[in-house]
Formats: structure tokens, C-alpha cells, sequence
């Protein structure tokens, strides 16, 4: 029981983000994900382009 005391405390202690921030946080890795997404999908369609001549020509 002790253990729950000292984390409940510990958490007050937490300094949490305004909502300000949170906004911020959220519009950032929505676009980062889209990001990473396309460049995935741009490398996966050179790679499948490169592959299909390469294995075409045989």
C-alpha cells in the first residue's frame, strides 16, 4: 500500500503539459507520420520499380 502512496505522490509532483502543448505534440506526429508514410511508399515503389527491370530482363 505503501507503493501506491508514493506514486500517487509522485505524480503531483509531475509537471503536465497545457493543452497548448498537447495541440502542438499532436499536430507535429500526425505530420511526421504522414511523412515517414510517403517515404516508405516512395522507397517501396522504387525498390518494386527496380526489381520488376531487373527481373524482367531476365
Amino acid at each position: 500500500m505503501s507503493y501506491l502512496k508514493e506514486t500517487l505522490a509522485e505524480l503531483k509532483n509531475v509537471k503536465w503539459p497545457n493543452r497548448k502543448h498537447i495541440i502542438n505534440y499532436t499536430i507535429i506526429t500526425i505530420l511526421l507520420s504522414f511523412f515517414v508514410a510517403y517515404l516508405l511508399g516512395a522507397m517501396d515503389f522504387g525498390f518494386s520499380q527496380a526489381m520488376g527491370k531487373i527481373l524482367g530482363s531476365f
